[in-house]
């Protein structure tokens, strides 16, 4: 992708993020591999709901930024999403509140409950605690990312990847509506997960 369209992209993104409350204040970041080899990020600090194209802050595969800015602490884990997969090119980390809600109460999201996130998703694993704006963020993700498009960070949030950034941004807005749903669930009842044969069909049905 070129950087003018990335730009673009991103902001669009990033206000859709902070209407929908998938982050609130300053929190979160997102990020895009350009066609340059380069990578476009979000800067740190400010508020998605307010971005504009001009801030965003293009840098090297070291994170050494070509303009003036700060570069997001949450960086690396960026970075590690792409190191491990090369048809990644796009990485969002957002604080769903569902998401993390259920991994305060150790509630994973890796059963097989819905049809969405059999066909979409798959299991979503919970990566180890690690402390947020750390490098131990990429160190916790390394061995999940790799099998999955999206990982849920311990009490801190999600990251989810795709070959666009519209594709990481629909993979979020799953996750999140997925949590939701068992999150109402469990407070009916115990949910009931689907059958092998239910979930055979699934991963043969393309969904629209």
């Amino acid at each position: 992708m070129n950087e003018r369209q990335a730009r673009h992209e991103i902001v669009s993104v990033a206000h859709r993020l902070y209407d929908s409350g998938l982050v609130v204040a300053t929190d979160g970041n997102i990020s895009i591999r350009l066609a340059s080899g380069r990578f476009l990020f979000t800067p740190a600090g400010r508020c998605k709901g307010d971005l504009v194209e001009d801030e965003l802050l293009v840098c090297d595969r070291g994170g050494h930024l070509e303009t003036d800015g700060r570069l997001t602490s949450e960086a690396p884990m960026h970075f590690e999403a792409y190191r491990i997969r090369p048809d990644v090119n796009a990485v969002i980390h957002a604080h769903p509140p569902y998401t993390v809600a259920l991994s305060l109460a150790g509630v994973s999201l890796e059963a097989d409950l819905l049809p969405e996130m059999v066909m979409t998703l798959g299991r979503v694993p919970t990566a180890p605690f690690a402390a947020p704006s750390s490098a131990e963020g990429a160190e916790a993700i390394k061995g999940l990312i790799d099998g999955h498009d999206a990982v849920i960070l311990d009490r801190h949030g999600a990251l989810t990847a795709g070959e666009t950034l519209i594709e990481a941004h629909h993979r979020l807005e799953r996750l999140e509506f997925c949590a939701k749903v068992t999150f109402i669930a469990r407070l009916i009842g115990e949910p009931m997960r689907l059958t092998d044969e239910q979930i055979e069909r699934l991963r043969t049905t393309v969904i629209g």
